[in-house]
């Protein structure tokens, strides 16, 4: 006589969020993504990354405002991606045909990826980690995405999440292409040092 042995497979299941339970979770001061239904804390950048961010928030902020071209969002923004994730690219511009009929924008998450995504290095960033949020953008409608390494000061442009279509050293300008038409920036005025 043979014994037969039950196994069992214990499913995990994981936990589908609500735009307000995300949003909730900005009480405690960390910044998250949602990644095939885990939390990611995607922590805190310092003081270079900031500044990067910052100077060129201000500056895609300036122009697409005047131009009347998008809108300009920051790391705090979250996007929801088809297959359910919520990214938060460091900055966003989404354009204003893709906000066609709205009288202000929503106060839970936008559906899609940005037309512009732009992610600004920090030291915890993996190639991998950066690698997987470029194909989800691309999956969902980015057009364009800047890639930025403040220490070392140059930028990868992409078109697609393939490979990078250019590399802009200081000496360069980011271009808005299409995307932000007319939108230039020497990224010498965005790699500066303090002059104070």
């Amino acid at each position: 006589m043979s014994i037969a042995t039950e196994v069992t497979t214990e499913k995990t299941e994981k936990k589908v969020w609500t735009d307000e339970e995300f949003i909730a979770l900005a009480k405690d001061g960390q910044r998250y993504e949602i990644v095939k239904g885990e939390l990611i804390d995607t922590g805190n950048s310092g003081a270079l990354h900031g500044y990067v961010c910052s100077l060129l928030i201000a500056a895609l902020t300036s122009y697409s405002a005047s131009s009347k071209l998008g809108v300009v969002l920051d790391s705090s923004t979250a996007f929801t991606m088809k297959n359910g994730n919520r990214r938060s690219p460091d900055i966003s511009f989404f354009a204003k045909e893709r906000l066609k009929g709205m009288a202000e924008l929503p106060s839970g998450f936008l559906d899609g990826a940005p037309d512009l995504a732009v992610e600004v290095l920090s030291p915890g960033n993996t190639v991998e980690e950066i690698h997987n949020k470029l194909v989800e953008y691309f999956e969902n409608g980015t057009r364009l995405a800047w890639v930025v390494h403040p220490g070392e000061r140059f930028v990868l442009v992409y078109r697609s999440a393939q490979e990078p279509d250019r590399l802009l050293k200081s000496t360069d300008s980011l271009d808005g292409e299409e995307v932000v038409p007319g939108f230039t920036l020497p990224l010498a005025n965005l790699f500066q040092k303090l002059s104070f």
